[in-house]
């Protein structure tokens, strides 16, 4: 790679038959994709591994909504491991995220530090249906776009948060800094 070339970085994740790609340049980037299911040991799961912030927001959910925020807090946790580099050298449990259905994803705070917290972007989306997903990657001002390889369109989103819209396109299933 020539001096003052852009490095590419990338990262996947699959379950149940569907994957993700992302693709960005000069930084590091993660994803994480699950599929919704029921799962027996919610509880104890949650417990060991996530905050107590995220264990005490996942308790006071309605039955309904549980097993949606328990994926939505697995996936975020996870994409943010990865794009930050550390893995699981970080305990799951000295970060938080935001997992309350229909809330924005968010990097809550990392180890109590929620100036930290505010570096890191991660954004939420259903890339089909019965499956959740996220992507983190550190800073803010990019443009996230999902190509969906076996369908007829294209998600959008900002940093500035909300929904992924669809409009019409056709491509690789992937992510890219817009910049």
């Amino acid at each position: 790679m020539a001096e003052g070339e852009a490095k590419l970085y990338f990262n996947l994740a699959h379950a149940a038959g569907l994957a993700l790609y992302a693709v960005i340049n000069d930084r590091e980037i993660g994803v994480d994709l699950e599929r919704v299911h029921p799962v027996t040991e919610m509880d104890q799961i949650a417990e060991r591994f996530f905050s107590a912030q995220e264990s005490a927001a996942l308790r006071a959910l309605p039955p309904d909504q549980r097993q949606e925020a328990f994926f939505n807090c697995w996936t975020r946790k996870e994409a943010y491991l990865k794009a930050s580099g550390e893995g699981l050298a970080q305990p799951l449990d000295q970060f938080s995220v935001s997992l309350r259905p229909g809330e924005p994803a968010k990097l809550v705070s990392i180890a109590g530090d929620f100036q930290e917290a505010s570096r890191w972007f991660i954004q939420a989306f259903s890339p089909a249906d019965g499956y959740v997903a996220a992507v983190a990657v550190q800073g803010q001002g990019w443009h996230l776009k999902y190509w969906d390889y076996n369908g007829d369109s294209v998600w959008e989103g900002n940093h500035s948060g909300g929904e992924l819209k669809r409009s019409n396109f056709a491509g690789i299933r992937g992510f890219g800094d817009k910049r």
